[in-house]
């Protein structure tokens, strides 16, 4: 079966359409960045034609490359007092000369508006449960996957491979909720594929090309792919596992393009509506 994240995104931004024609203000995002970075240009190119598909609002806020760190908490100060903004994002990376404020600037996001789920709230909220914050949106598309899929995690072993703040350990923190047992590799862990053979469950998110061999793999297996890596000598987007060696042996495996990214966009505007729903109360 192949995990298409299409299908999943398409179905949570008919259901997002339904949400907001019953509230009083147009759910608004704020995407907050200093300079012109090309990468942020182009994330952001792709957030606004999200937020059109479904008649989300968008407030680019861009500050001058040479921006001081009290103009740049200014800026957030404002976003996160404006009740008319229910969700922020920050674009990275910073420029080098305010980069080392990047987890200070995270932190300092109204929990509420958080829909990238970064602050200390969010996290603490993803490792200990409960309603606060968000969860991180890559993380969250992972379950939601499963879950439109009737993938059921309970007594699986399941392993994450790469411990990323965003990606690895909410991942890990999410399939514990759902009763798998989780095992995450990292750049320390000996003898990956073997730890990867005993896997029910397999979610790759280490950014290395192909990583993932379909001899890594137990048959039967769930795999869900959350690389990007462009592939110069193909000409393409592949993930971190190899599609063509993996699908033989898997019983679900989410390609990409076309599986865990596509969704990822979807469940942030997702998290910019609760954030409006959540105002209102």
């Amino acid at each position: 079966m192949i995990i298409s994240g299409k299908e999943v995104a398409a179905a949570l931004r008919a259901e997002l359409k339904e949400r907001m024609a019953k509230l009083p203000v147009q759910p608004t995002l704020a995407v907050l960045r200093v300079g012109e970075d090309p990468s942020a240009a182009g994330y952001l190119s792709g957030v606004r034609r999200a937020c059109e598909d479904v008649g989300l609002a968008l407030r680019p806020v861009t500050l001058p490359e040479d921006s001081t760190e009290e103009m740049l908490f200014a800026a957030l100060r404002e976003l996160n007092e404006d009740k008319s903004v229910h969700g922020i994002i920050t674009m990275t990376p910073l420029p080098k000369h305010l980069r080392h404020l990047q987890d200070r600037l995270f932190a300092s996001i109204a929990p509420e508006k958080d829909v990238d789920g970064l602050t200390p709230v969010s996290s603490a909220a993803t490792f200990c449960g409960g309603d606060a914050g968000f969860r991180p949106c890559t993380a969250e598309s992972c379950m939601r996957l499963l879950d439109y899929y009737n993938i059921d995690c309970t007594g699986k072993r399941a392993v994450v491979l790469g411990r990323s703040t965003v990606i690895g350990k909410p991942a890990a923190m999410l399939l514990i909720a759902r009763n798998a047992t989780v095992t995450v590799c990292h750049t320390k862990t000996k003898d990956i594929p073997a730890v990867c053979r005993e896997a029910d469950l397999v979610i790759a998110a280490v950014g290395r090309q192909e990583l993932v061999r379909g001899d890594w793999l137990k048959p039967g297996a769930v795999v869900l792919d959350v690389g990007t890596n462009w592939d110069a000598q193909a000409g393409k987007l592949v993930g971190d596992v190899c599609f063509a060696e993996a699908e033989p042996i898997c019983s679900a495996i989410s390609p990409v393009p076309g599986g865990v990214g596509v969704l990822t966009s979807a469940v942030l505007l997702e998290h910019v509506v609760r954030a409006a729903e959540r105002a209102q109360v």
